[in-house]
């Protein structure tokens, strides 16, 4: 099957691409196979030159890489820049601190000498979602290679173009032929390479599903794996919040990248107390977001990546306000050719509606209003996942408390929640297992090897 490449802006298609067979999959795994058996061997010194050096090729094509996410997945250039520019970042960060991460620990034993080192495992498959098309495949790229792994992509069919791109990307930093390889493979492909003798691992950023099928063929033949899935975080808001700042903070966080990221503020969640007087700034702060062409260096809003994920999104709303909950902004697809979904919000929303129980995967707000703070508590926790999730109170202490109630993989007081090259990321619950960046993201992927010596 051909790979279609189609802005979700104009529906009109941009390019197609034609899939592997199974000959060329088998050459090009075991080519990675060999480069990276040769790259184990390189120093730090080598690796942090070819790394600097894709760092450097970033910035230098920072408009080059946001009008093609723009182009194949409806990013908002503006947005586009951010991303390349957080990719960047991870690669300094890894070019500067990957040696200390990977250095030995002595550990004091009966031994004459014991230590533990870390080494590379071999060629790590990545399958990689379209939201974030460059930084989601850099945050596993960059510490995998920093190992000494070899990196085999897997990106989402919709954004073939961003995939290939990164593969030349690698090449041009002089990276060795073959050691990062974009896989122009189909979904049903990808247990094949799982089972490949000539891969170690495998890290996966997506959905729930998708994650389910590709751990069980991970398990199926012991490979390590990382699950980052979805998520559906809640933004708590107590009644000493700075209530001006926690709208503006839900709007960015819901919004963000059309509301297609699994560390948006799914779930908004105020006390009773001052639920009125948040929800009116929330909705004021929404409705003023600019929603248009992705090429304009002023849209705040581009389109939805896909018309069918904008089908779907609409008919989980629909069936929500069915169900009681309240549209209270937008909730109506756009008109016209592109996949345009407006920023939404549904109003008191209860655990009948799908809203509530379901990640919706585009710009919509699910608000939940709770009793009291206990309540705000149970809301929060009162989910499959456990991404990610945020707190806004004046009172830092009590929030502090509050944060070590709440079941996520992170939990930011009076700020939205990101990533960050320093801090570890990941879930808990149906959101996955496993974590990227920091030092925990890096050593994911090595064997951790004790050395005894008498």
């Amino acid at each position: 099957m051909p790979y279609i490449s189609l802005n979700p802006a104009t529906r009109k298609t941009l390019k197609t691409y034609t899939s592997w067979d199974s000959n060329h999959l088998a050459e090009a795994l075991e080519q990675a196979y060999n480069a990276q058996r040769n790259w184990a061997r390189t120093t730090f010194a080598e690796r942090v030159e070819r790394m600097n050096c894709v760092a450097k090729l970033l910035h230098e094509r920072i408009s080059e890489y946001a009008a093609l996410m723009a182009a194949e997945m409806g990013k908002p250039v503006r947005e586009g820049h951010a991303e390349i520019k957080k990719c960047a970042l991870v690669c300094d960060y890894y070019a500067v601190h990957a040696e200390h991460f990977m250095g030995a620990e002595v550990v004091q034993t009966g031994a004459g000498k014991s230590y533990v080192c870390y080494e590379p495992l071999g060629v790590v498959l990545g399958v990689m979602p379209w939201n974030f098309p460059f930084f989601q495949v850099m945050r596993f790229a960059a510490p995998a290679l920093m190992a000494g792994n070899g990196c085999v992509l897997k990106h989402a069919s919709s954004v073939p173009g961003c995939a290939l791109a990164l593969e030349q990307l690698f090449r041009d930093a002089e990276f060795p032929p073959h050691l990062f390889t974009t896989l122009m493979i189909e979904a049903s492909d990808v247990a094949d390479v799982i089972a490949s003798h000539y891969i170690q691992a495998v890290t996966l950023t997506g959905s729930e599903p998708a994650g389910r099928e590709v751990a069980s063929h991970a398990g199926q033949h012991l490979k390590k794996c990382v699950m980052e899935l979805g998520g559906s975080d809640a933004f708590v808001v107590l009644k000493d919040a700075d209530l001006e700042l926690a709208a503006s903070f839900a709007v960015r966080s819901r919004f963000q990248n059309c509301g297609q990221s699994c560390i948006a503020a799914k779930r908004i969640i105020p006390v009773a107390e001052i639920a009125d007087e948040f929800v009116a700034l929330f909705i004021k702060k929404a409705a003023e977001l600019k929603m248009g062409d992705p090429m304009d260096e002023t849209t705040q809003i581009g389109p939805m990546a896909r018309l069918d994920l904008r089908e779907d999104l609409h008919q989980q709303v629909a069936d929500s306000i069915a169900q009681g909950a309240q549209p209270v902004l937008g909730c109506e697809p756009v008109r016209g050719a592109g996949a345009f979904y407006p920023p939404s919000a549904l109003d008191r929303v209860t655990a009948k509606t799908r809203a509530y129980h379901e990640e919706l995967f585009g710009p919509v707000a699910a608000i939940i209003r709770a009793r009291d703070e206990e309540e705000a508590i149970r809301i929060a926790n009162d989910t499959r996942f456990g991404l990610g999730s945020s707190i806004w109170s004046r009172d830092l202490d009590r929030a502090e408390k509050i944060a070590g109630q709440i079941q996520a993989g992170s939990c930011f007081i009076n700020g939205m929640v990101r990533s960050d090259p320093r801090l570890p990321f990941g879930g808990t619950k149906a959101s996955g297992f496993g974590r990227e960046l920091s030092y925990h993201g890096i050593r994911e992927f090595v064997n951790i090897k004790t050395v005894w010596i008498g």
